[in-house]
């Protein structure tokens, strides 16, 4: 199984309308069509979403995971919006061990639910919502090399059927979201982000525990707000030797936002 770093949006900013109309139809175009390249249906999928922060890796072990809509400001009917994906906390106990065994402390929440970057996208990736769902947490440090780390730990669930998906962005600086002085600062930090991706591993590991030095790493993910892009670094983690790419790239809200996927 690959493993993805895919774009989740603004919000529930799939499932409203927009202004300007469209501004989100590629992005979800992309979504949409992930499932179609799989080499096999998923037996479960693991993600990694920018907006859960523990000071340990933590795994969601419920059931029947609700949702936590950690949004505000949206239309109502975005608080009604469902995912009813089962869990499968026998998987989150399996991928606490992993990442124990690698010397990351890791625990079980039994009662944390699927924030919106998870179930946002996954309502475009997977709608049937019938494949189980363990989310992952970052760690609060955001220390990238741990990240990559924790991807290594949980590689060996790729060859169980096991989807890895890193949801977040790769520029995301709310300030700089619809201002053009951003564009050109964006564009050059995703050629730096891409050729990184699509590095060889070790020279691409390399590059991601240090992404702080880029050209305008800073701009794209300000300084102890770069949650959004940490969920990457589990992902090319996850893919050890397999080599990455760009899958998706567009101008959105005058920004360059890219999905990499490994494998």
């Amino acid at each position: 199984m690959p493993t993805f770093f895919i774009p989740h949006g603004a919000g529930p900013c799939f499932f409203m309308d927009w202004n300007p109309p469209g501004t989100w139809d590629r992005m979800a175009g992309f979504l949409e069509g992930i499932a179609v390249t799989l080499p096999e249906r998923p037996r479960a999928v693991v993600v990694v979403s920018g907006h859960w922060l523990e000071r340990d890796f933590a795994l969601t072990g419920h059931a029947s995971p609700p949702l936590v809509y950690d949004y505000s400001g949206f239309p109502a009917h975005t608080y009604e919006l469902r995912y009813p994906a089962p869990g499968d906390p026998a998987l989150a106990a399996r991928i606490a061990g992993l990442l124990g065994d690698a010397g990351l402390p890791a625990s079980v929440d039994l009662a944390r639910g699927f924030d919106h970057g998870v179930f946002i996208p996954l309502k475009l990736v997977i709608p049937a919502a019938d494949i189980p769902v363990v989310q992952l947490s970052l760690r609060r440090d955001l220390d990238p090399a741990a990240h990559i780390q924790a991807g290594r730990a949980l590689a060996a669930l790729r060859d169980e059927g096991v989807l890895i998906l890193g949801s977040g962005m790769s520029f995301h600086n709310m300030r700089g979201y619809g201002d053009a002085r951003y564009t050109p600062m964006s564009a050059r930090f995703d050629e730096w982000l891409t050729a990184a991706v699509e590095a060889p591993p070790t020279e691409r590991d390399a590059l991601l525990r240090d992404w702080s030095g880029a050209p305008h790493a800073r701009d794209s993910h300000p300084p102890g707000a770069e949650e959004h892009l940490l969920p990457l670094m589990v992902a090319a983690g996850a893919a050890g030797d397999a080599p990455g790419r760009k899958v998706y790239s567009e101008e959105v809200m005058k920004t360059t936002l890219s999905a990499f996927r490994f494998g």
